[in-house]
């Protein structure tokens, strides 16, 4: 497989911070381009870090790349306001998304949230939704969108709301089977691996959306395994053919100096 390079924008949030070291520890990406107000604590030989303000980042500061990854997104608490709140979640990853467009990235990746929807009376959903709209609006090579049900994970921050929900849905959980499976709570790990693996593995389509129950559902693919050389071949070179061929030398000839 070809080495890929790689763009995430929101690292230090609960998806973006593990996504950030799947990338990174792996294989099958040389570099990890990371957009970020606030410098990482987390380090590594691939990862390159760019501090900006969102408001100020310019088509510039998007390195060319194969994948781009987009895990922004707050919360009504944090953000303060209904403004501050859809710069986040819904102009910030439009605006990347136009520039990376620009810039000739082939491929971006986005997390929304489950039951976006533009029309939706509920205002996360439909902010969400929106969001999702626009992206699709602006005729990306391709385009892939992750609709995770309630993240769990270890926060930074105290959030009592969340807490409490993942409280209840870790009760709720086993009995949400069948179509109730999408609405199960996902922990963020497992949502940051399913990009990485979409991105490598995917379909190559202009659209592809996956929901929390196909999230959790992503493993990693079987490596392919070389084929092993029976003992008896392994020291017996005649029996190896192809290796080490060598040209009987030719006495007729004289090779100059």
């Amino acid at each position: 497989m070809e080495k890929k390079s790689a763009i995430v924008i929101g690292a230090t949030g609960l998806t973006g911070s593990h996504l950030v070291k799947w990338l990174c520890e792996g294989d099958e990406y040389t570099v990890v381009h990371v957009i970020s107000r606030k410098p990482l604590s987390y380090e590594h030989p691939k990862l390159e870090v760019k501090v900006k303000d969102f408001n100020e980042i310019e088509e510039k500061d998007i390195e060319v790349a194969h994948d781009f990854f987009c895990c922004l997104g707050t919360t009504m608490k944090k953000a303060g306001s209904k403004e501050a709140f859809e710069q986040v979640d819904l102009t910030y990853p439009v605006q990347v998304a136009c520039m990376a467009k620009n810039k000739g990235i082939s491929h971006f990746l986005v997390i929304s949230a489950m039951g976006a929807n533009a029309n939706s009376s509920i205002y996360y959903n439909r902010i969400k939704g929106e969001m999702e709209q626009q992206l699709k609006e602006l005729k990306l090579p391709q385009l892939s969108i992750f609709r995770p049900s309630l993240l769990t994970g270890d926060r930074k921050e105290f959030r009592l709301g969340e807490r409490i929900g993942e409280g209840a849905m870790q009760v709720l959980n086993p009995l949400m089977v069948g179509p109730l499976q999408k609405y199960r709570s996902i922990e963020a790990k497992q949502v940051a691996f399913a990009m990485m693996q979409k991105a490598l593995y995917g379909p190559k389509k202009p659209l592809s959306i996956y929901l929390s129950n196909e999230i959790a559902k992503v493993k990693p693919l079987p490596k392919k395994e070389e084929p092993s050389i029976p003992r008896e071949q392994l020291f017996d070179w005649g029996k190896r053919e192809g290796i080490f061929v060598m040209d009987e030398p030719d006495e007729t000839k004289t090779e100059a100096k």
